[in-house]
């Protein structure tokens, strides 16, 4: 067990609902930072401190972190679309204002170290060759603006490490697994395979990480993760085509009838984004032209230097389908036979 108090920031989402559950496994007395008291769900039955605080408040975020020994900083607004200028201002305010506030935060009360989560898509990619850390991101790419904001992030981190603040940025890939309580763009799937509402797909690929996977990896990051430096953290490739293949296996359900053909795909999602979307540009949805080009980018990561570094090993994505599955039918979201 650590001495003093782990704050977990973003706790009732995807990531940090699995991290607060090892960190407590691992006897830690855990703070959570949450932006409501409505937590959906995640932190059900958790003995752990809340503390209701908005990323954009620098004195809340402040008094949240007052007396912890240490911060994950897992809080951000997710998006995969474009929208208008309040959509991008809030973005902004939310991921990389907020980040700030953390990090100076946690410069001022003496924390020990912080672990920033980031996002593979804030790491530079280049065709044929599997991202690493080392990749510089390249800003002239067709990037969503959350992907900008992640990677400003970064920068933000680095600043703070110039300071002297201990902090380790623990980069993510596309999460698989349970305590999926949004749920997510993946556990939607998931769940639509699973009642039989997934009449098609496209074909495409993209580098995944469990829960279990991402959470110890966050962990390895704390302990061992030296200041300034960045480990992505990810399970395995898959492409679509694999990832059906296991939701066909964990749900009985046969394969979707409709293999949509990617450059139609990409052509309909430019089109509904440029007429149905441009009058409602902050509606989620889950095809857009940047999920469409993302599976076609058949994006893989290196996880090397965790593997050096941090002795991070990583477990199969099957079991990450099944813990998901098998999560999501205990919690009643998927009916099996329905």
């Amino acid at each position: 067990m650590t001495k003093g108090i782990t704050l977990v920031t973003g706790a009732t989402g995807h990531l940090g609902a699995n991290l607060v559950r090892r960190l407590l496994a691992d006897g830690e007395q855990v703070r959570v930072m949450m932006h409501s008291e409505r937590d959906n769900g995640a932190l059900a039955g958790l003995d752990v401190e809340r503390v209701v605080a908005d990323l954009r408040s620098r004195e809340a975020v402040f008094a949240a972190v007052r007396g912890c020994a240490r911060v994950y900083h897992c809080a951000a607004l997710v998006s995969t679309i474009e929208g208008n200028a309040k959509h991008k201002r809030e973005l902004f305010e939310t991921n990389v204002r907020g980040t700030i506030h953390v990090l100076q935060a946690a410069r001022y009360h003496g924390v020990d170290k912080a672990v920033v989560s980031g996002s593979l898509s804030a790491t530079g990619y280049e065709p044929g060759r599997s991202s690493h850390e080392g990749m510089p991101f390249y800003p002239f790419d067709r990037h969503l603006p959350y992907g900008f904001t992640k990677h400003l992030t970064e920068h933000e981190c680095l600043k703070a490490h110039a300071d002297g603040l201990n902090v380790v940025v623990a980069t993510s890939c596309a999460i698989i697994g349970p305590h999926d309580y949004a749920p997510s763009r993946m556990g939607r799937v998931l769940i639509d395979y699973a009642h039989g509402n997934l009449r098609a797909y496209i074909p495409g690929g993209f580098e995944f990480v469990s829960g279990r996977d991402i959470a110890e990896g966050h962990v390895l990051a704390m302990r061992y993760g030296r200041s300034g430096q960045k480990y992505i953290i990810g399970t395995a490739y898959a492409s679509v085509d694999d990832l059906m293949a296991l939701y066909r296996e964990v749900t009985g359900r046969p394969l979707p009838r409709l293999r949509m053909p990617p450059l139609l795909m990409a052509a309909l999602a430019e089109v509904t984004d440029k007429t149905w979307y441009r009058l409602f540009p902050n509606l989620p949805r889950r095809f857009t032209p940047a999920a469409v080009r993302l599976l076609q980018m058949r994006r893989q990561a290196d996880h090397d230097k965790a593997k050096q570094e941090l002795g991070y090993q990583s477990t199969p994505l099957s079991q990450a389908v099944r813990e998901a599955y098998e999560d999501f039918v205990r919690r009643g979201l998927i009916v099996p036979g329905k």
